[in-house]
């Protein structure tokens, strides 16, 4: 058994996580691993409240439907998918052993949890992803990968 047996990956579909895949196939190589690729989606909602019809016409304000929420969920849980294949793809023509995982949520509690779960021994993992904007908001996924997680994180530049 090597020391970095299971390597898990999250992919965004962003250039950064290309780079952390690149660097995980080397490791795995000479170490002989196993990678899982993992992808997290999520679709916030923001719940937006109506005030009764007599006192404001609320024309105008954007309201979706449960059937466009689905749409939505769908469509986010597709692009992951697409994500997942593209990078599966790459790791068998490299014949290391890959597995995928995609999951709904907060993306570093996602990624931390995973780890924990598959008692991975590294996370490989790009320095930015695809949600700038929401990093800046919220912090960064990478951040809180690298304070939570169990085991060694190798962030790629």
């Amino acid at each position: 058994m090597s020391v970095f047996h299971k390597i898990l990956v999250p992919l965004d579909g962003s250039e950064h996580s290309d780079r952390a895949l690149a660097a995980a196939l080397q490791i795995a190589k000479n170490f002989n691993s196993e990678i899982t690729l993992l992808h997290i989606y999520s679709v916030t909602v923001t719940p937006v409240v109506i005030p009764e019809p007599t006192t404001l016409n609320p024309t105008g304000v954007p309201i979706a439907t449960s059937a466009e929420v689905s749409k939505m969920v769908d469509a986010a849980r597709d692009a992951g998918k697409r994500i997942l294949a593209d990078g599966e793809q790459k790791v068998r023509a490299e014949s290391v052993p890959v597995e995928t995982s995609l999951r709904e949520g907060n993306s570093p509690q996602e990624i931390v949890k995973a780890a924990k779960e598959g008692q991975f021994d590294l996370i490989v993992i790009g320095a930015r992803g695809i949600h700038r904007l929401r990093d800046l908001l919220m912090g960064s996924v990478t951040e809180g990968v690298v304070k939570h997680a169990s085991c060694s994180v190798l962030v790629v530049k």
